[in-house]
């Protein structure tokens, strides 16, 4: 069974900065990508964005528009790990993240992934 254990999330003021974290609990499934997915309070019916995933062979990147610039993905290979870090928080940014991974990454844009986190709550306050 595969989990994966988010944290990070908080409260800040617009400006402020906060690092999510994500932890593959098992160390027999190896994705190929990891990536963090976002969805705004209040809209439970929309699909979740994709704000950034990374190729964890090759450390390959991508961002969304919204958050190219201040957003920063990274991954520790051997400890199955996942990081977010958020600089420059604004408002529109308040949503749940949702951490997840995939071993077949070809449409992680489309949020087709293999496992899922149960999100963690960002919230910026203007």
């Amino acid at each position: 069974q595969v989990h994966l254990v988010e944290s990070g999330g908080g409260s800040v003021q617009t400006g402020g900065s906060l690092r999510l974290s994500c932890e593959v609990s098992t160390k027999t499934y190896w994705p190929n990508c990891m990536g963090w997915f976002r969805q705004a309070p209040g809209s439970p019916g929309e699909k979740r964005e994709g704000v950034a995933v990374i190729f964890t062979g090759n450390g390959l990147t991508y961002y969304a528009d919204s958050v190219k610039g201040r957003f920063t993905i990274s991954r520790d290979v051997p400890e199955n790990t996942v990081y977010l870090q958020m600089n420059s928080l604004k408002p529109e940014d308040t949503a749940m993240y949702y951490c997840a991974v995939a071993r077949r990454c070809g449409y992680w844009s489309r949020g087709d992934m293999d496992y899922w986190g149960k999100g963690t709550l960002v919230n910026i306050s203007s």
